[in-house]
Parts: structure tokens; sequence; C-alpha cells
């Protein structure tokens, strides 16, 4: 009834939004700058262990006490292996030889992926038309997406980068499905803490073995740069304001991040990295963003709303997106 002062009363929530929804977007040019000339599994798995040893650090300072039992640990190691080791961290290896706003826009499908695996694994089957109408859009999406891109798939390291973001989004679409059937009850930081370390332990043992050491010798001030700026914003700030924005607005304003990250990471592809962009890129954005809103649409109408609401809640307070 007042939405001036409420506006007031959570400027403080809205900037943290604000801050969330650009940086995020960023992160895709930062992992594009970054891996350039440094071995990409390495690259992301530096700035995760990092990361998560300079939150394992202020915690104390938050008050914020753990217990280790084995379930609980476990509980996040798999999803931080599964999104930020096996998601993140390829994604990172996959921008080495495709465009940052082309691995945006395949991430941004990462919501059909979870209707799939719901639906195989029986827990989603019941689809009514705004989940069905979201999924078509979302395959009409990844069709547009590549009009402009076909005979750049006869290039075998693009065709693969292409692949693996794929098979990253598809990770991520597990670990977070894991999460939320494991209903963990530990503290959110704690989580983050443990999956940042969990993944980015994962990526420094994969770099040993898939690394090309020699690009050691050749790192530009900018690959460093990227990682600090990766390492504190696109980790720990943002997340951060992740949380505080979800604990002060309502759950469904929150998820608009998710809606402008990707059309951030196009824009600072084409006017930084002079990446392409064509009007079939444009349609290929408003379509697949449009089909998540409506799988997101879907699955809000399928429960009572205070229902929808604690669920989605705790689910976004674990679904810690450090991208």
């Amino acid at each position: 009834m007042f939405p001036s002062c409420m506006f007031k009363e959570n400027t403080r929530a809205y900037l943290a939004l604000a801050v969330v929804c650009v940086v995020w977007g960023t992160t895709y040019l930062a992992m594009r700058v970054g891996v350039t000339g440094f071995p990409a599994f390495l690259f992301s798995g530096l700035r995760h262990c990092t990361a998560a040893l300079i939150l394992w650090l202020v915690l104390p300072f938050l008050k914020k006490k753990f217990s280790f039992r084995y379930r609980d640990v476990i509980r996040q190691v798999i999803p931080g292996i599964l999104m930020l080791g096996l998601g993140n961290g390829v994604i990172g290896w996959a921008e080495k030889y495709i465009p940052s706003g082309l691995a945006a826009l395949i991430v941004s499908i990462m919501p059909l992926y979870v209707v799939v695996i719901n639906f195989i694994t029986g827990d989603g089957r019941d689809l009514n038309k705004k989940i069905v109408t979201g999924l078509l859009l979302g395959c009409v999406g990844i069709v547009l997406i590549f009009k402009d891109n076909l005979s750049d798939l006869g290039d075998a390291r693009y065709f693969w980068g292409v692949i693996a973001t794929f098979l990253a989004s598809l990770a991520w679409a597990a670990g977070t499905i894991y999460m939320k059937k494991s209903a963990a009850t530990t503290d959110p930081y704690i989580n983050t803490a443990l999956q940042l370390t969990s993944g980015g332990l994962s990526l420094i043992l994969a770099s040993f073995f898939l690394d090309d050491y020699s690009e050691l010798q050749t790192v530009s001030s900018d690959s460093i740069w990227a990682l600090v700026y990766l390492i504190l914003f696109g980790s720990l700030l943002s997340y951060f304001c992740y949380l505080y924005a979800i604990r002060n607005l309502p759950v469904g304003l929150v998820a608009v991040y998710a809606y402008i990250n990707p059309f951030i990471a196009v824009g600072l592809g084409f006017l930084i990295l002079n990446e392409k962009v064509t009007p079939y890129t444009a349609i290929a954005f408003a379509t697949t963003v449009t089909g998540v809103y409506f799988i997101n649409a879907g699955y809000r109408k399928k429960k009572p709303r205070e229902e929808v609401k604690d669920t989605a809640q705790a689910q976004t307070l674990e679904d810690t997106k450090v991208s």
C-alpha cells in the first residue's frame, strides 16, 4: 500500500540485488579473459579455493559454528563438485574456445534440464501448460542460438566447447536437484564454504591431468586481474549480496537476476570482446528467457502460495549460484 516507504526501507536490499544482477552477468566475460593464456581448470580451482579460504577466515567473525558431521559435509561436497567443478569449471575451460555470450545463453537454459531430470526421476511428471510452453520455447531458443553459428561447429575446439557447456549446465542442474532433495539444514554460509572448497579442490586435481602448464609462462596481467575480480566480486561480494537480498525481498523478485545475467553477458561480450551479436542472437535470448519465465511460473502454479514461498526460499538459500 505504501511502495515509496517500502522502497526506502529496503533500499539496501534493492542495491544488493542490483549487485547480483550486474556482477553475476560479468562473470562470463571475466572467465573468458581469465582463461585466455591461463590453464583453465587451475584458474577456476584457484578462484574457488581462494574464495573458500577467505570465507572460512571470515566465518568466525560472523559467529558461524559448524559440527563437521560426515552426512552434512557430503551433502555439500557432492553439489560443490557437480556445480562448481563439473559446472562452473568446465564452462571456464569451454570459454577458451567459444564466446562468453554464447556460453551465457547456453547456461540460461539450465531450468530445462531441471524439468527433464525431475520428469525422468518421477518427481515432476504432472506438467502443466506453462511448463510445457517453457520447454518448447527453450528448445526453439537452442535452435536459434546456433542459427548463425552452424559453420563454426566445424571447428573441433568450438564444437567440443559447446558440448562441454551443455554438459556443464546439466551438471549444475543435477547439483541443484541434489541439494533440494538432500534438504540440508546447516547454515548457508557454511554450505557455501564447503561447496567452494570441494569444487575448488576437484578442479585443482583435474588441472594436474587436463591443463597445459606451459601457458603459465605467458600469463597476462589481465588474467590475474580477472582472477582477483572473480574471487572478490564474483564469488564473495555477490554471494553476500544475494543472501541479503533473499532475506529482505520477495523470492520472485530476487529471481529476476536469472533473466538479467545473460543479457549483460552477451552485451559485454559484444562491447568489449567484439563477439558476434546478430538479430538471431537477440531473438534467441528473448525466446530462451521467456521459456525460463514460463517454466518458473508453471512450478509456482503447481503449489499453494505459502508452500511455494517456503520451499522457494529454502531452495534459493541453498542454491548458491557462485558464478
